[in-house]
């Protein structure tokens, strides 16, 4: 047996053409800002995809870029700059940020109506309690795959390894929502393969290459691999390509969960033009 490959370039196309009807359909402005901070160059690479991929679908952008030595003050009075811009609907601080900034303080510097990545605590709260507005790019992306190929959900045992805030731990929160029940590995987790060949569904988020390998895997489970890592041999997920000989549906690196984050990005952008327009405040603001 092998598995079927989930074919996210081909969807996240259709995911951005529906996108670009609504933003014609929706008849205003749409603007993204983004922000980066240092000269890491698949950032670039990264900024640049999500910046053509805006143009394409009728979304408007604007570029921030600054040098690495860049006092952490200056991006914050620039995201103040943002908040209070009528003209702008969706803000993006591009990660990492160099070692003398604060992260968190950064991100959370982010009007939360305009926090299209999803990071803000006001953001993570909606989505614990089950009413989620902005939600990351990537778990969300993974969601639309999951529906498009008609995976089960309810009822079904899901393992994610990885409890990052910006992709484990909103992944469990999504995977909940529909009534999967949910096991959150890490690196401290005992015997992980004990619970990974368990799961109907296995997402894979660590930053390890090959670390799920075909011995962790329940025969014909759905695997999603969302690690991207840099190797001497390219870029390779966090798990091992023979799985696709065990598994029943799975997303190949690259052309899997990646093009889904750029495409789920633009949604979250009109969601947020929408709702900032409609003058209705943001639940819990």
């Amino acid at each position: 047996m092998t598995a079927e490959r989930i074919d996210g370039k081909a969807l996240a196309e259709k995911v951005r053409a529906e996108v670009a009807d609504d933003v014609r359909a929706y008849g205003g402005s749409v603007c993204l800002a983004t922000i980066l901070v240092g000269d890491d160059p698949a950032s670039h690479v990264y900024v640049g995809k999500k910046h053509d991929a805006s143009h394409e679908a009728g979304i408007e952008s604007r570029d921030h870029r600054f040098a690495s030595e860049t006092p952490e003050s200056v991006i914050l009075d620039l995201l103040a700059e943002l908040d209070d811009d009528d003209g702008v609907d969706g803000i993006l601080v591009q990660l990492p940020l160099p070692a003398h900034m604060d992260e968190p303080k950064v991100l959370h510097a982010v009007d939360p109506a305009k926090d299209v990545d999803g990071f803000h605590p006001l953001n993570a709260g909606l989505l614990y309690l089950g009413t989620p507005h902005l939600v990351p790019a990537t778990p969300s992306g993974v969601m639309v795959m999951l529906a498009e190929y008609g995976v089960e959900l309810r009822g079904k045992e899901a393992v994610v390894v990885g409890r990052s805030e910006i992709v484990g731990k909103p992944m469990a929160m999504l995977l909940l929502m529909e009534h999967a029940t949910v096991t959150i590995c890490h690196s401290r987790t005992a015997d992980l393969s004990e619970h990974t060949r368990r799961a109907d569904i296995l997402v894979a988020a660590v930053g390890r290459p090959g670390l799920v390998t075909p011995d962790m895997v329940k025969a014909g489970a759905t695997v999603i691999d969302i690690g991207v890592n840099r190797t001497e041999a390219g870029l390779v997920g966090d798990v091992d390509p023979a799985v696709f000989e065990v598994a029943g549906l799975m997303t190949p690196v690259p052309g899997g969960v990646g093009p889904m984050t750029i495409a789920m990005l633009l949604r979250n952008t009109l969601t947020a033009a929408q709702h900032r327009r409609s003058e209705v405040a943001l639940p819990g603001s």
